[in-house]
């Protein structure tokens, strides 16, 4: 499948077109403030409808705060709270706006207190996603909502809003439809004697205990292949696994990496856990933040479970208690639109003496200190709080700095002598990989939906070479080079397959050292060429003045540079530092060298930008081969 035609895929709304998972999901975190506060997360509720749901994450020695959930159906300010059995309540100054791109909120403590940070959740309603509506009960507690998923629901949950009760959840992998459990409750699934049935256009209810009253219904979708079947437009999966006991458990496959997790025990009282990868969930066995629905409990961390690129795992008996059942509800992860400029994706920023700014939330960053007492640091949301060195060859270092909960930016306790570049993950453009090296021929997803065209391999628990793939040398299965050294292009027969649009691996057996150690935790980074956006190429020096055409219309913004037929260091330009027609700042990404602005080695050009001969920088030897990546 091209990267075309995956832009133009996904779930279909009604009426047709294409629904991405930033259109209908949001994982959004704020800093309470006490007064309002607008949260833009380019969510139409306004439009569409939806649910938004927010928690107090806990932090700054705030106390306990119970989860607020508002629906568009019942309206603004009316609250529900998934920790609790009371009845719908109307408050002002809670959330007191659906808009076209987000919600607001007031200055009530439960959604906007001034000392923690709040977690929100925006679900909007979508045929193949989620779908809210209201029932009034009639004298014999029947009941029923129309939907408008366009196929079977996955989970169900009722909860009455004119009195008390429990927050009814039927889940499809439930025992059967006579089964619930309670989303304010840890206890087990339990008969409630057919109290509900549904179907792919209805749900319905009859019991007497809901004589006369009313509630709110909220319908998630089971989806994971999508419309079209192969899994390249799922948006949600509402499934279940088995514990095997292991202390770890079983690998849950989903097709796509997951964003966003409720986990709970079937058969036996265990929490309502929610994570998300905006708040931390990564691929480690380090602690991640969770919060569970069925408490105002604050924010905790615990190693529960793994993030892949195509699906999760247990890491804790917790959740893989030998032969019991789990339930989910897990949502892809995005975006899944195509950007269509380089600052969506990618900016290049001085630490300001509180982060990093970017304008979107950073997946990945480089930073560096541009005096040289520090080296490169590599770091990326899927990695947590480590950081692994350019110029060095060891594996990942623990750093408090490498935050990522941030909605605009990223990183903490840097000075203003550090520069970075940072990448959000985008079809086509860029994506992180995590995997475990076996030692034998090894294929691997990804979820960049073209093949990439550069790739950057790096062992996290064990002291390896970084290793650099690209289609830019001279071939992309038998070159290689080293980032953490100066050398050219190493030829090594076979060792890597052809990347393609959903795959990319080693094709060789034995030990690879630098990519497919057994046993040994990698963590790869690849990087295509996106028209107006970025590219990855090669060009031939002439020694004197060359102009480099990557397609772009206001030049690049990041350059990458390395030479490949000779010793040559991995030469780092950006606007941050300065890309001008004068002298040009650059870093080394293989040394620990300070910045070197001694030299016109490059200059602005509207459609790529221009390298010189110089003597230090060397980007234009005569004759020289070198590859480049560029991003707009």
């Amino acid at each position: 499948m091209s990267g075309v035609s995956k832009k133009l895929m996904g779930t279909t709304a009604a009426g047709g077109g294409f629904t991405a998972i930033e259109d209908v999901f949001s994982t959004y975190l704020y800093k309470g403030n006490g007064s309002t506060q607008t949260i833009t997360n380019g969510i139409d509720l306004a439009g569409e409808g939806g649910l938004v749901w927010i928690k107090s994450r806990g932090d700054n020695n705030a106390g306990p705060e119970n989860h607020q959930l508002f629906d568009t159906e019942r309206g603004a300010n009316k609250v529900l709270q998934s920790n609790s059995t009371l009845a719908e309540a109307t408050y002002t100054e809670r959330l007191t706006s659906f808009n076209s791109d987000g919600f607001s909120v007031g200055s009530a403590y439960d959604v906007n207190n001034p000392f923690p940070t709040f977690a929100s959740w925006t679900f909007r309603k979508a045929p193949r996603f989620f779908d809210v509506g209201t029932i009034t009960f009639d004298g014999s507690g029947v009941g029923s909502y129309s939907h408008n998923l366009g196929m079977m629901p996955g989970v169900v949950i009722l909860k009455l809003t004119n009195t008390t009760g429990d927050w009814f959840v039927w889940h499809k992998d439930l025992t059967s439809q006579n089964y619930a459990m309670f989303l304010n409750d840890p206890a087990a699934q339990s008969n409630q004697g057919g109290w509900a049935t549904y179907t792919d256009t209805t749900v319905s209810f009859n019991s007497s205990v809901f004589a006369n009253d009313t509630a709110v219904v909220y319908l998630f979708a089971h989806d994971p292949l999508g419309p079209s079947e192969d899994g390249s437009d799922g948006l949600i999966s509402c499934g279940s696994y088995t514990g095997d006991g292991t202390g770890e458990g079983p690998e849950t496959i989903l097709g796509w990496e997951p964003q966003w997790l409720m986990v709970k025990r079937a058969d036996a009282a265990g929490p309502w856990l929610m994570i998300d990868t905006m708040r931390g969930w990564t691929n480690s066995t380090a602690s991640d933040p969770f919060l569970t629905a069925n408490t105002s409990g604050a924010e905790g961390v615990n190693p529960y479970f793994t993030i892949s690129s195509t699906g999760f795992r247990p890491l804790s008996s917790t959740f893989a208690f030998p032969g019991s059942p789990y339930i989910y509800i897990a949502i892809r992860r995005g975006p899944m639109r195509v950007p269509e400029s380089g600052t969506e994706v990618f900016a290049p920023a001085q630490f300001n003496g509180t982060k990093f700014p970017t304008g979107f939330p950073v997946d990945f960053a480089i930073a560096g200190n541009a005096s040289g007492s520090d080296k490169w640091y590599f770091q990326s949301r899927l990695q947590g709080a480590k950081v692994m060195s350019s110029a060095s060859t060891a594996g990942e270092l623990g750093s408090g700095s490498a935050k990522f909960d941030i909605m605009d930016g990223y990183g903490t306790g840097f000075s203003t002598a550090y520069y970075s570049t940072a990448f959000r993950r985008a079809p086509n453009f860029f994506d992180v990989v995590a995997y475990t090296g076996t030692g034998n021929p090894l294929t691997l997803n990804h979820n960049l939906g073209v093949a990439p065209e550069l790739v950057l391999y790096k062992s996290r628990s064990a002291s390896e070479y970084w290793l650099a793939q690209s289609s830019a040398m001279t071939s992309v299965t038998d070159s290689l080079m080293l980032l953490n050294q100066n050398n050219g292009e190493i030829t090594s027969s076979g060792f890597f397959r052809t990347p393609d649009e959903s795959t990319f691996g080693f094709a060789a057996s034995g030990n690879l050292t630098g990519c497919n150690t057994a046993g040994v935790t990698y963590i790869a980074y690849l990087f295509a060429t996106l028209a107006g956006v970025s590219k990855v190429g090669s060009y031939t020096g002439n020694g004197t003045t060359l102009n480099i055409d990557c397609g772009f219309t206001t030049g690049a913004r990041f350059v990458l540079i390395k030479g490949s037929s000779f010793t040559h260091d991995w030469h780092v330009f950006d606007t941050a530092r300065g890309i001008v027609a004068g002298n040009d700042p650059f870093l080394e990404l293989n040394t620990t060298n300070a910045e070197n602005a001694s030299y016109d080695a490059v200059d602005p050009l509207s459609s790529g930008f221009t390298v010189n001969q110089t003597a230090v920088a060397n980007l234009n030897a005569d004759g020289a081969s070198y590859i480049f990546y560029a991003i707009a």
